[in-house]
């Protein structure tokens, strides 16, 4: 997938009273692979929604969703399963995480699926988010800030055209939120694909090529 278009998207909670002022509600909007956006928000606009839509598992919305000009509409549920292993990986604002399994374990779930990456490759993750000694412990028992790490190393363990961030700092220190950052544009440039991140304030201090508000 090299590009996803929204064209006059809207939530259906917001038709009787639609946004003002949006670079995405009710315009057309692209993003491109290989390209980072940060997409600023006040709670309540849509953030978490917009991330539903294009992972695809909400579908109350007005307008269209295009993957390289294929209505995502028209997409079968074999062909989203398709493009969530290999082309959409997203990082949960909720993390959706398995708490009575190991951080290591709720890793492996993914990778053991996708093969994306080596033990040593996952090992070096955890070691570079400071996450290493809680490899061995129950997700349940970590902080947020941890699981949020734990989260974004699931996240990397496919391959991916476009990586869906919602809110991914929102429970980290600006010295762990620098880690991730530098992780993420790393991989994202290894892989070639485009970044997308919602924010309603704190968020990756990185080069964007575009900041749009919702």
């Amino acid at each position: 997938m090299k590009v996803i278009t929204l064209r006059h998207t809207l939530p259906v909670v917001f038709a009787e009273s639609p946004p003002s002022g949006s670079d995405v509600w009710l315009a057309e909007t692209t993003f491109r692979r290989g390209e980072k956006y940060l997409i600023e928000a006040a709670s309540g606009t849509g953030k978490s929604s917009l991330c539903g839509y294009l992972y695809g598992y909400r579908r109350d919305y007005a307008g269209e969703i295009l993957f390289d000009e294929c209505d995502v509409r028209r997409l079968t549920k074999r062909q989203w399963s398709v493009l969530r292993n290999t082309s959409l990986a997203m990082m949960f604002q909720d993390m959706r995480l398995f708490p009575e399994l190991t951080a290591l374990e709720n890793v492996r779930i993914k990778n053991n699926l996708t093969r994306h990456k080596t033990e040593e490759q996952i090992a070096q993750l955890f070691e570079e988010l400071s996450i290493t000694e809680k490899r061995d412990s129950l997700v349940g028992k970590l902080s947020l800030g941890q699981q949020q790490r734990v989260a974004f190393v699931r996240m990397l363990c496919q391959k991916a055209d476009f990586m869906l961030l919602d809110e991914p700092v929102s429970h980290l220190d600006d010295a762990n939120a620098g880690a991730m950052a530098r992780v993420l544009e790393r991989e994202a440039a290894a892989e070639g694909c485009g970044i997308v991140i919602t924010s309603i304030g704190k968020h990756f201090e990185m080069s964007y090529d575009k900041t749009l508000a919702l």
